[in-house]
Parts: C-alpha cells; sequence; structure tokens
C-alpha cells in the first residue's frame, strides 16, 4: 500500500428535502486547516506526520449527468494504485458508484453502514439513484458480502421489508445499549465504513439535512470507530455546511476522519 488518500465527491443532486451536501468537501477542509486542532488520533498517532497520507482533491463536476462514471473513473485511478480511500461527500448517493469501483478492484466488501436511515427505498420521489435508495442499489448488484447498518431510527414499513429482503444486519439504536458491545473484531476483509453524519444526534452534529433525534453522542461513534478492524476504505457523507453557520458539525466531521484514517493508515 501506498498512502491513505483524501477524496472529495461535492455532489447532492440525489438529495432530498435539502441541498446543500456538495459544500462539504470545501467546508471540512476549511475547518482542516483552520488550526483549531491538531491531525494526531486519539491512538497517538500523527495522520498527517506519516508522509503517507494525500489530499487529491475533488471530483470534477461530480453533479453533472456524467457524476457517477467521474466517481466511478476517479475512485478506480486511486486504487489501482494500490492506495486506501477516504471519501468526503456530498450525500450519500455517492457511496454507490464509490462500492462500485472498489469491489471491482477489491472484491465484495462487508460494509459497515452508519446512519439514522436504512437508504433502502426502491425508489424514493420517483428518483431510484436518491440518496435515500442507495443501499438498495449496492444489495441489488451483489456487491457487497454484508450490509451491517448500525444506528438506525428512521425506518417504515417498505425499508423494513427490503431489510428482509437483502438480509441486511440492522443494529436500531433503541436496542443498542453499549455501543462497543456490537461484534466487530471478526469480520471478513476486506472491511469499508459508510459514515452518515446524522447517525449523530442533532444535538452533537446540527449541521446535516435531516434531523433525526436520539442518535448517537459523539463519544459513542468515536468508541465504535476505535473498535473497528482495518479498513481499505470509509466515506463520510451528509455534512449540510448549509445548516452549520457556527461550524461545530464541521469540525465533529474532521475529529471523525482522524479516527477513520487511524484505523486505514500505513503503520
Amino acid at each position: 500500500m501506498d498512502s491513505v488518500v483524501i477524496l472529495g465527491v461535492p455532489s447532492d443532486r440525489h438529495s432530498s428535502f435539502l441541498r446543500g451536501a456538495a459544500k462539504a468537501p470545501a467546508r471540512i477542509r476549511e475547518a482542516l486547516r483552520s488550526g483549531s486542532m491538531n491531525m494526531w488520533s486519539e491512538s497517538g498517532r500523527d495522520i498527517l506526520g506519516s508522509g503517507k497520507m494525500a489530499d487529491v482533491g475533488d471530483v470534477p463536476d461530480a453533479d453533472g449527468e456524467d457524476g457517477y462514471d467521474r466517481v466511478v473513473e476517479a475512485v478506480s485511478d486511486i486504487l489501482s494504485k494500490n492506495n486506501r480511500l477516504l471519501v468526503v461527500g456530498g450525500d450519500h448517493a455517492v457511496t454507490y458508484p464509490v462500492i462500485k469501483a472498489v469491489t471491482a478492484h477489491r472484491g465484495p466488501v462487508t460494509l459497515i453502514h452508519l446512519d439514522a436511515h436504512p437508504d433502502l427505498y426502491d425508489v424514493y420521489e420517483g428518483d431510484h439513484l436518491s440518496h435515500a435508495c442507495t443501499m438498495a442499489r449496492i444489495m441489488e448488484e451483489g456487491l457487497v458480502r454484508r450490509l451491517i447498518q448500525i444506528g438506525i431510527r428512521a425506518s417504515n414499513g417498505h425499508q423494513l421489508a427490503q431489510a428482509r429482503r437483502f438480509g441486511v444486519e440492522t443494529y436500531e439504536m433503541k436496542s443498542i445499549r453499549n455501543i462497543r458491545e456490537i461484534p466487530m473484531t471478526s469480520l471478513e476483509p476486506p472491511v469499508y465504513l459508510t459514515l452518515d453524519m446524522d447517525v449523530l444526534d442533532p444535538a452533537y452534529a446540527p449541521g446535516v439535512s435531516h434531523f433525526e433525534p436520539g442518535g448517537m453522542s459523539t463519544r459513542e461513534l468515536i468508541s465504535f470507530i476505535h473498535s473497528l478492524p482495518s479498513l481499505i476504505g470509509a466515506d463520510l457523507v451528509e455534512y449540510n455546511p448549509e445548516r452549520d453557520p457556527s461550524g461545530v458539525t464541521a469540525m465533529v466531521a474532521v475529529k471523525l476522519m482522524k479516527e477513520i484514517l487511524d484505523r486505514m493508515a500505513p503503520e
């Protein structure tokens, strides 16, 4: 492995309710460079100081008509060089083309999905590529060997039926007493993490489009990330700067990025 590569995907054309997530990569980079925090992970690793971390910027015109193809191409180029990858979205629709490229290069992955919503709609508001349909598209194409959803608290009858149809392993927020009790140590590699910022309670991360009370605390989420095995890739999505005037959610995103990067950084 040569390095860990950060790639921005500024796309929200498949968002419902509110747009704004396309502005997230730029705002997160701004927070990263603000000097407000250092870039050491809680494990004691200097994330940027290793020389094995590279930010290659954003996928150009990611919201255009051929945006999905551009994402697949960009991710494929990174993976062809034996790198690991952290994608910064964008809405959750970007995970579909990312996983398509990852699977083409690494084979089916174990996908850990942290979210308030299962994103299993067959079609949402007439859009089969909606961010609310991402996991349905991934499962239909057999792109992952297991889908493990954690933090769910906004499902409905259709999505519950879809979860049964696809054999999704679901840990609903109402049933999680201790986040570290969710078994993560024996997952079959390769393992990929997709993190929707609204898995957090909006009290901790108000800068999201869809407020869903009753979520994780920031500390619970960090503890869960620490429990993960080595990751080949990850994405962080659904941060909406337009609902984050104070910038507090951007700093939460940077904190989470550091701990995720620690789970995939070269020794």
